[in-house]
Formats: structure tokens, C-alpha cells, sequence
């Protein structure tokens, strides 16, 4: 006889606003459901509204007459879809079982070019100057700093126009706080944000948008150089600027254990420091506090489009 079902999602991610690798509660972003078909067997199935990529961890509590592991890591891409279909192993009875679940924004351990060149985050010609937003866990919540953390700030003179820096899908817009009038603290979890995931599973976290000004919706495509919204000012003393992060899951060790905190977390993400074609460098590793000038190139901007998307650009 199949046992009771019970069902829990955890949502954890990280954020990047100079800030610290976080854990918070959502709203389901992803639901599971199951159905035990005819021949015994039961098939997992998920759903979901967001348009970017899922890890889902499925945990049985207890599992008899089946030789699938206790632990599950499942990958959900699409916004429906199947995720695991369990077999009996004696095909006269039935599967018992209870579970939960647990999901996570992005791709496991995907495989990323490390060497890719990114554009800047502005139109050609800005000039941008750049700092290293450091990582508040380590000052706040004790936390240690990620051996691989790397996130940028880039200012500018005045507001000016963030550009996507690659190819991607917008997965997630938060433009939820007003930013006109910047006071002077130095650090506030109210920005306005979007994630952009890429084709190889890394995902570009752009924080400081001005309240109003995002110019893009989630499940939109977007291109090297595509208009993404204005930056903004930071707090009343701060030139206009957007943070930046380029980032990909590493892991889902602690998903769903109970006593997991902001103060004995650690980062599940992994950080990729990018490499920028600049005016005068085609392959950059940005130095802190130098100025750049953004430019591009028929190569860099194309790399990633399809052969459609050539074709439409060309007319």
C-alpha cells in the first residue's frame, strides 16, 4: 500500500547586491505532483511559471519495493515537464513511498566556458569606472567570503543605459523599490533587479536598476547590447551604477535541512570572474578602480545567435 504524501519546497538563492550569498522563503516557484499508472509504476512530474532553468532535489522519506536512491537530483527546464518515473521491483505490488522537495534556481554544475568575452554593461562608447563590491556576508553574518567571489560595480557620470552583456533569457525582474531619492546608507537589500540565464547554465544577476526604467520582461531574450533599463545611485553620495555577477549552481549540499541559516550557510553558487572585449582590448580581465570604455564587434555580438536570428538581423 502506498504511504501518505508529503510535500515541501524550500527556495533557496543567492543574492548579489554587494551584499551576501542569502537564503530566503519564496512563493513556489515550482510545484511537483506524481501519478501511479496502471502497471505500478509512479512518474513525478513538476510545473512552474518562471521561464528559467530549476534544479529540483527529491528526497524520499521512505521507499520500499523500488531500487531508485533515497536522494534525487533532477533538472527542470522547461515550464512543465517529467522528472522521474519510479519502477517497481516486483512488478505484483506497488511502490510505497513519502517525500518532499526542494528546488533551486539554475543548472547543476553546468558545464561553462570559463574564457568567454562579455560587453560591457553599457552602450558603445560609455566610459564606466569599476570597483569590487565586496562580500557583506563575511562583515554582517560571519559568513566566509567565497574562494571564487567576484562582483562588480559599474559607474558611470550620470544615469545612463545597463546593456546585457551576453545572449540570454530573462528569468526573474524585481523592479520593486523607488530610487529617487538615494540617501546615505550604505547598504540596503531594496534594489531593483533582473537574472539573465545564458545557454551554457551560468546566470548574469544585474542589481541597481532605477525604479520604473527596466525596459525588458521575463521569458524575453535578450542580446549582447539589448537596452535592460538605467542605473541608478546607490545612496545620495554614489555616482549612478549597476552591480554585476556572473554566477552558476554548484550545489545543493543542506537543501531542505532543517537549522540551515543565513549565519551557518554557505554560498551554493560558484562565481566566474568574466572576461571583457573593451575599446583597445578584445580579452580583459577588468583591474578595480581603472576606467573603461565599452566596444564591440560583429563577432562578439553574433557568437550565440542561431541561424534565424542572423537572418532577421540582416533584413
Amino acid at each position: 500500500m502506498m504511504k501518505h504524501h508529503f510535500s515541501a519546497l524550500v527556495l533557496f538563492f543567492s543574492i548579489f547586491c554587494g551584499t551576501t550569498t542569502n537564503i530566503n522563503a519564496q512563493e513556489r516557484p515550482l510545484k511537483v505532483t506524481y501519478t501511479v499508472n496502471s502497471d505500478k509504476t509512479v512518474a513525478f512530474e513538476y510545473e512552474k511559471t518562471d521561464p528559467g532553468s530549476y534544479t529540483v532535489i527529491l528526497k524520499f522519506r521512505q521507499l520500499s519495493n523500488c531500487s531508485e536512491s533515497d536522494e534525487q537530483e533532477l533538472s527542470a527546464v522547461h515550464y512543465s515537464g517529467s522528472l522521474l518515473t519510479l519502477k517497481p521491483t516486483d512488478k505484483e505490488r506497488g511502490i510505497g513511498f513519502s517525500y518532499t522537495y526542494a528546488s533551486i534556481r539554475g543548472k547543476l554544475r553546468p558545464k561553462y566556458d570559463a574564457d568567454f568575452i562579455y560587453i560591457l554593461p553599457c552602450k558603445k562608447g560609455t566610459k564606466v569606472k569599476v570597483s569590487d563590491v565586496g562580500f557583506l556576508g563575511a562583515k554582517y553574518f560571519g559568513n566566509t567570503t567565497p574562494e571564487d567571489w567576484k562582483v562588480y560595480k559599474f559607474y558611470t557620470q550620470t544615469e545612463d543605459t545597463v546593456t546585457a552583456v551576453r545572449k540570454g533569457i530573462v528569468v526573474s525582474v524585481k523592479d520593486l523599490y523607488e530610487t529617487g531619492d538615494a540617501n546615505n546608507a550604505v547598504y540596503s537589500s531594496k534594489v531593483n533587479e533582473m537574472i539573465i540565464e545564458h545557454a551554457d547554465g551560468t546566470l548574469a544577476t544585474y542589481k541597481g536598476f532605477k525604479h520604473g526604467s527596466i525596459a525588458v520582461k521575463e521569458g524575453q531574450t535578450v542580446f549582447p547590447g539589448t537596452a535592460l533599463g538605467i542605473n541608478s545611485q546607490s545612496n545620495a553620495n554614489s555616482k549612478p551604477g549597476i552591480i554585476l555577477s556572473v554566477s552558476y549552481l554548484k550545489s545543493t549540499e543542506g537543501i531542505g535541512l532543517e537549522g540551515k541559516t543565513l549565519q551557518n550557510s554557505k554560498s551554493l553558487y560558484g562565481f566566474v570572474t568574466p572576461h571583457f572585449y573593451t575599446d583597445g582590448n578584445a580579452n580583459e580581465v577588468l583591474a578595480v578602480k581603472q576606467e573603461y570604455t565599452a566596444a564591440d564587434s560583429p563577432d562578439i555580438l553574433k557568437k550565440e545567435f542561431t541561424k534565424k536570428e542572423l537572418k532577421q538581423r540582416i533584413k
